[in-house]
């Protein structure tokens, strides 16, 4: 009976760097990883632009102190906002409310002759200005005086004469127009009621200012 030829074992050898398969991986590996990194910068389309540092409101001059730089993606609407290091308008001032860490948009920033409100202070009781900060929104009520019998001072009864319009500054009893227990508010009131605002106060009108819904306020103590 002839005997099978018994198989020869191939001994193992460790892969050469010379080796195609080996190159073949390495530059596969390479090529993803360039790939990636062109995938990540072409999805990185950010661009610096400017946002609020805090609150603007209209009539304030703008400047760059009270900006900050932020990197976002505008896709088509990079236009419309403040580039970063493009400089601001040497004439730029605030023409409506923006928010603290809102964008820069171009629409709210105007000349001066643009700006529709005007400063006015009114003296209120504390209780309805201790909550109130610079950037608050309010709503105006006021209380006109009527004739009264004797020393008693009479009130028609509140009236709301402004809605929405903006605190710039609460100054407590040390400051203008404050008496004890009293706050003078800086409101910016639109340009066409400033004259009506005026006659109430000089008629003697007591005021009242009421937040809106979602208007900043000081946090309690």
């Amino acid at each position: 009976m002839t005997a099978l030829a018994e198989p020869t074992a191939r001994r193992l050898r460790r892969p050469s760097w010379r080796d195609p398969r080996l190159l073949i991986g390495v530059a596969m590996v390479l090529l993803a990883t360039a790939l990636g990194a062109m995938g990540l910068r072409a999805a990185d389309s950010r661009v610096p632009v400017y946002a609020a540092r805090a609150v603007l409101l209209p009539g304030e001059r703008l400047s760059l102190d009270k900006l900050v730089r932020v990197d976002v993606q505008l896709s088509g609407a990079r236009t419309s906002y403040f580039a970063a290091g493009d400089g601001l308008p040497s004439d730029g001032y605030v023409l409506r409310e923006v928010r603290a860490g809102e964008l820069l948009p171009k629409s709210a920033v105007g000349r001066g002759t643009e700006i529709g409100v005007a400063p006015l202070s009114v003296s209120v009781d504390l209780a309805s200005s201790g909550a109130l900060v610079s950037g608050s929104t309010v709503d105006v009520y006021a209380n006109k005086s009527v004739d009264a019998v004797g020393t008693t001072k009479a009130y028609a009864g509140p009236e709301r004469v402004l809605s929405a319009v903006h605190v710039a500054r609460v100054t407590t009893a040390s400051g203008f127009g404050a008496t004890s227990g009293r706050s003078a508010v800086q409101l910016l009131v639109p340009a066409a009621e400033v004259a009506r605002v005026i006659a109430l106060v000089d008629d003697g009108a007591k005021f009242t200012l009421v937040p809106v819904p979602g208007s900043p306020l000081r946090e309690a103590s």
